[in-house]
């Protein structure tokens, strides 16, 4: 999902949106094939960097 278009979304899509990119969050694992936030999530996020 862009959001830099001229569209209109929803409170629910935003919402949505937010959670897939915030690694606290167990929709950002989910959409990076996890069941849910793993317990070593920090360790996997450090090693990104």
């Amino acid at each position: 999902m862009s959001l830099n278009n001229d569209n209109d979304y929803s409170k629910e899509e935003l919402d949505n949106y937010s959670r897939q990119l915030d690694p606290e969050n167990d929709a950002y694992w989910q959409s990076r094939g996890e069941e849910e936030r793993p317990t070593d999530w920090q360790d996997r996020l450090e090693k990104d960097d």
